[in-house]
């Protein structure tokens, strides 16, 4: 559901007149037939639009459903969904109103008259057995669904997430949202999909979706997502957002001046920023996945550093390993201080200490902007907090062996080592092609490696809602907002809960 404020107001019935788009009155050709579009699953956009088209023909289209309406118009719901939805309105037995599928709107349309209805015409009754019904009865909500870390459908939610993530790296937000919430749902499935049957009623399933299941069900890839991965542009996105600090923004001006790979980057001469400086440079460490056990060791690390400076603060791992997952792409954590203020001024004393310590390649710590302008309360202009945060990459020892163990005099008579008996080389290239030999070698035996770390400070007021916002999923984030939103009519953010009705703030109790 689109919200109230956002939607676009259609105007209401009168008389034999209908208004047009430019709002001009034109005549009511056909006063016996009311027609109803259905919102769900249509859109509230879509539903406008098809409105609008029908009252230009001279139709009567009701923005609210009524006793005088006579033609229900769905699209993608079986004749039991909508059914429901009348009950619902507590209109389902004492109306008798045709249910059709929008294909007998937009014929009707086209032909400027109501259509005969026909038998194609009418919403059929859902065919398929109690027990697929049971097992697929999911909420609308990601976040009021179980998803197991088993995944019974990865062929499905792999193809929907890649193309996700193409609609994202070319700032095709919406689409990346619908593909997202596709593939979310058919992650939360406790079965394996075997027939397009089985979804049928699910909700978050667009159009475009389904195509792409259809596909991989039936031939096993879907030829989109297929063409999508061999693309000379998908390709050039993922190498380039891969690199600290850069957006798919700047990774779009770079394809368009004829930059597709980090060796063309580095030899184009552009101004990088000190975090694209260092994700260029730690580019392989940066894009190779974290284990649980490192986050664990870094973890050590950031208690030790928080309680050198502030004895009694909480440290909290978040994110994708708070969710029980084995792998990730960065640590987050969240510190606080049981007493509230003692907080203030604690991020730069932790990352100082890391600094000393040679534990930080690179960090950019932002201040806490929370509440700061009079006009609050907890609805920031988008979703991302504004807590105390350092954006850092951690420089993290290998095992238990320490830097110390290889000092850089050794580094520099090992190099000549290796290079001494080739240095009657017939060639510089011989000697360049050794030396990055050797580098390579180095980079293997390398005792550590570079990883992405998020430290955020908040208040222990704030820092229940905090641990749920750093927690994630993105997506489950989006939908427990929106469902709060929708549902609650509350206003959810990393930093608080706001009625929206009473006008107040719910504390944590």
């Amino acid at each position: 559901m689109v919200p109230l404020k956002r939607r676009k107001t259609l105007p209401s019935d009168a008389g034999n007149t209908v208004s047009d788009s430019s709002g001009h009155k034109v005549p009511n050709k056909f006063s016996q037939v009311v027609l109803f579009l259905l919102e769900r699953k249509m859109g509230a956009s879509r539903r406008f639009f098809l409105s609008q088209l029908g009252r230009n023909k001279g139709f009567q289209v009701a923005d609210v459903f009524s006793e005088s309406v006579t033609h229900v118009i769905s699209e993608n719901n079986c004749g039991t969904e909508v059914r429901t939805w009348l009950e619902s309105q507590g209109r389902g037995q004492s109306l008798r109103v045709h249910l059709l599928d929008v294909s007998w709107y937009t014929e009707s349309m086209r032909a400027g008259h109501p259509v005969a209805i026909t038998h194609r015409h009418k919403l059929q009754e859902q065919q398929i057995s109690e027990a697929e019904v049971a097992l697929f009865s999911v909420s609308s909500y990601a976040c009021q669904r179980r998803t197991t870390l088993d995944n019974h459908n990865s062929n499905l939610t792999d193809a929907l997430s890649l193309l996700a993530e193409n609609a994202e790296l070319n700032n095709e937000d919406g689409r990346g949202v619908a593909f997202r919430r596709a593939a979310a749902l058919m992650k939360a499935l406790p079965t394996q999909v075997i027939s397009m049957s089985q979804l049928r009623g699910l909700p978050c399933l667009g159009e475009h979706s389904l195509r792409v299941i259809k596909d991989v069900l039936e031939n096993g890839v879907s030829s989109e997502v297929e063409s999508t991965k061999q693309s000379k542009r998908y390709k050039a996105l993922k190498i380039l957002t891969g690199i600290f600090g850069v957006g798919a923004k700047t990774a779009d001006r770079w394809i368009r001046e004829g930059i597709y790979n980090l060796e063309q980057l580095r030899d184009s001469g552009q101004t990088l920023n000190r975090a694209q400086k260092s994700g260029l440079e730690h580019y392989d460490d940066l894009n190779e996945p974290v284990t649980k056990a490192e986050a664990d060791a870094i973890g050590e690390i950031v208690q030790k550093a928080v309680d050198s400076v502030l004895t009694g603060s909480q440290v909290a791992l978040t994110g994708g390993f708070r969710r029980g997952k084995l792998t990730g792409h960065d640590v987050d954590f969240l510190i606080t201080h049981p007493e509230e203020g003692k907080e203030v001024g604690l991020m730069p004393k932790v990352v100082a200490w890391l600094e000393s310590q040679g534990f930080l390649l690179y960090q950019k710590t932002t201040r806490n902007s929370y509440l700061e302008s009079k006009d609050g309360p907890a609805r920031p202009a988008s979703n991302m907090d504004r807590f105390e945060r350092c954006f850092s990459i951690f420089k993290l020892t290998k095992g238990k062996e320490q830097e110390s163990t290889q000092p850089e005099e050794q580094n520099d008579l090992k190099t000549k080592d290796v290079l001494r008996p080739h240095m009657q080389a017939d060639t510089d290239q011989q000697l360049c092609e050794l030396s990055k030999n050797y580098q390579m070698e180095a980079a293997s035996h390398k005792i550590w490696r570079a990883v992405r770390v998020d430290l955020v400070v908040s208040p222990i007021s704030q820092f229940a809602f905090a641990v749920l916002g750093w927690t994630g999923s993105k997506l489950f984030e989006r939908e427990l907002r929106r469902w709060a939103g929708h549902e609650k009519n509350m206003s959810l953010s990393s930093h608080a809960l706001f009625d929206n009705t009473q006008l107040c703030f719910h504390p944590v109790s």
